[in-house]
């Protein structure tokens, strides 16, 4: 994997990250086209920029987390999920990171139910994020662990689980945003320790497209939150299901068509 190739992965992470259409299964499929070989690094490097976009979250937000204490024991009921999922499966989801056509089943069938949800959830209470109840976090911590399929998206699992729970479009995704750091942060941890575990080492050229890497995707993610929190109010989330299901519609197509899209 060369710069350009990271600069690509990178502005698709930062991108699609905190957007409800799934940041793992669009680096899946952007590796696939560019045929990025999947090595041990490049797996690693696609989590590890997630750091990039978790910083952007910190700077968007810094306030909140110094508003109330009680923020970061709700932050913590609500990745406790997820980390209980992680630890139990976590085999069969690197299984599944592998596989495009779970990715493009799961953008279709998130996209189905995007066109859905407006009509059934709540029309949403609350003054912000730290009005979620300790029930509510645990419940959206639950949504969140759907999006350990490739695909999902972590975002829109919790923006669903959020409005389900009777928050606002808003709310709910700024619950979303915050509820990321620690569980973004938490797989970049553990994806680095595995690596390093299991032998890895790192080159100059590594920590070069490290540092570009993190650099774009936070460059790209403020501005992505900056507009998706603009655009969620007024628009809604029907864009954003019609979006998967096209995307998930073509790939199911091609793979119909005997186009490979395997990862090499």
């Amino acid at each position: 994997m060369g710069i350009l190739e990271a600069i690509v992965l990178a502005i698709i992470e930062g991108l699609t990250e905190f957007l409800p259409v799934s940041s793992t299964g669009h680096m899946i499929i952007g590796s696939t086209l560019m045929g990025i070989a999947q090595d041990d690094f490049v797996k690693l490097f696609t989590v590890a920029i997630q750091f990039g976009a978790i910083l952007s979250v910190v700077v968007l937000y810094w306030k909140r987390f110094f508003q109330s204490f009680d923020l970061y024991l709700k932050l913590l009921a609500g990745f406790i999920p997820a980390v209980i999922m992680g630890l139990l499966f976590k085999d069969h989801i690197d299984a599944l990171l592998e596989n495009v056509t779970v990715v493009a089943l799961a953008l279709l069938a998130g996209g189905v139910v995007f066109l859905f949800i407006e009509r059934w959830a709540p029309g949403g209470t609350g003054t912000g994020p730290q009005t979620v109840s300790y029930r509510q976090a645990v419940i959206i911590g639950c949504f969140q662990c759907l999006a350990m399929v490739p695909g999902v998206s972590r975002s829109a699992a919790t923006l669903i689980g959020g409005m389900a729970q009777g928050l606002t479009r808003k709310h709910a995704a700024e619950f979303s945003f915050l509820l990321a750091v620690p569980t973004m942060f938490a797989a970049t941890a553990k994806s680095l320790y595995d690596y390093l575990k299991d032998g890895g080492a790192f080159t100059t050229e590594h920590l070069q497209l490290f540092a570009i890497g993190n650099a774009v995707a936070f460059v790209v993610a403020v501005l992505a939150i900056k507009g998706f929190i603009a655009y969620l109010q007024q628009r809604g989330l029907a864009a954003f299901g019609w979006y998967r299901i096209a995307v998930g519609g073509v790939l199911l197509l091609l793979m119909a068509l005997g186009v490979p899209l395997h990862l090499v």
